[in-house]
């Protein structure tokens, strides 16, 4: 009589299709996040303690440290500001301008471009800060 020895199967999990998902949730989590835009200046932009964080797309004015003004990274002089914002202004709607200004510019000249921006018809003026780290 001959036995018969029956070879045991060799069990084994194959993570094959595991590795797939955990790649297309990584790749979903990386495309769908969000990323800060830098702006192609450098700006030291006032501290707020304001947590809200407004996205927008559209118009930005910059005014560098060396107080020139940018509109979309395309320099202004303070003189031909009224009539760019005019134009701007027709094709924005309702949407606003952006302002970022460095802190240590003259008070006065944001608010002379603030008022600039009221009289060109622009409705809302979006003031750009960073968040302030709280201490505890």
């Amino acid at each position: 009589m001959q036995i018969q020895v029956k070879s045991k199967k060799r069990i084994g999990i194959n993570i094959t299709s595991l590795i797939d998902v955990l790649f297309l949730l990584l790749l979903f989590f990386v495309i769908s996040s969000t990323f800060l835009e830098q702006p192609g200046m450098k700006l030291e932009l006032p501290k707020s303690s304001q947590k809200e964080a407004v996205k927008m797309e559209g118009y930005t004015l910059f005014i560098s440290p060396e107080e020139r003004i940018f509109l979309n990274n395309e320099p202004v002089p303070l003189s031909d500001l009224p009539e760019k914002l005019k134009t701007v202004s027709l094709l924005i709607g309702e949407q606003g301008i952006i302002l970022k200004a460095d802190q240590s510019i003259r008070y006065g000249l944001v608010v002379e471009v603030m008022d600039v921006i009221k009289q060109s018809g622009i409705p809302k003026i979006i003031v750009a800060t960073e968040l302030k780290e709280s201490v505890q």
